[in-house]
């Protein structure tokens, strides 16, 4: 079988631009690929239409901010005959990375896991995340990030999932929102910051 390689970054030498280590933030962008956030019709998650909003709301506060963050978009690699199989449609990202941004390829739900994300962020950094799937990669990717030393913050309504089919449970179904809000909850316990949308303007400034 042919993996894709686990990891590339969009600019080898980051321009002049590029917010050096010690800006001490990063924006972690998790598989925001076309699979995911296409409508649910075409298999994307449920809340497909509003997740892409609001982090593009994010990702533009980022990019315009005086002391932009640190961006990294994590980008999945699945298996042949998967949605986001390397170079298939599905696999795409739905933000375009700028030159100076970087792009880490993974095989695996925790974005540190075999990739060369720790050396792009540094155990002080403060990691902002939004993406996708809340209950695998978002989940996987904090607590490995916690884990590290890393300030962590997730931000409701910036992250999302499909609809969780318990076959252990009789094949009940538990809507994709409240598995969202059970991964938040899980998450705030165990130390993440969780801020709303609300938050935002205030996110990429001195605080």
């Amino acid at each position: 079988m042919t993996r894709h390689p686990i990891d590339s970054h969009h600019s080898p030498h980051p321009s002049p631009q590029s917010p050096p280590a010690l800006t001490c933030r990063v924006l972690l962008l998790l598989d925001l690929q076309v699979c995911m956030l296409s409508s649910p019709t075409k298999g994307g998650v449920p809340s497909s239409e509003t997740v892409y909003r609001n982090i593009e709301h994010i990702l533009d506060r980022a990019r315009a901010a005086k002391l932009p963050p640190r961006i990294i978009h994590i980008r999945n690699s699945g298996e042949s005959g998967d949605p986001d199989a390397p170079n298939s449609p599905g696999w795409q990202l739905v933000f375009p990375p700028l030159e100076h941004e970087f792009v880490v390829d993974k095989l695996k739900n925790n974005a540190f896991a075999g990739t060369k994300l720790p050396e792009l962020i540094p155990r002080d950094a403060e990691l902002i995340v939004v993406g996708m799937q809340s209950d695998y990669c978002v989940r996987a990717t904090c607590s490995a990030a916690l884990a590290r030393g890393n300030t962590v913050i997730l931000i409701n309504e910036a992250h999302a999932t499909y609809d969780r089919i318990e076959v252990w449970n009789g094949g009940m179904v538990t809507i994709a929102h409240d598995v969202e809000l059970e991964i938040e909850a899980e998450l705030e316990e165990a130390g993440v910051n969780l801020l709303c949308m609300s938050d935002v303007p205030h996110l990429f400034s001195d605080r």
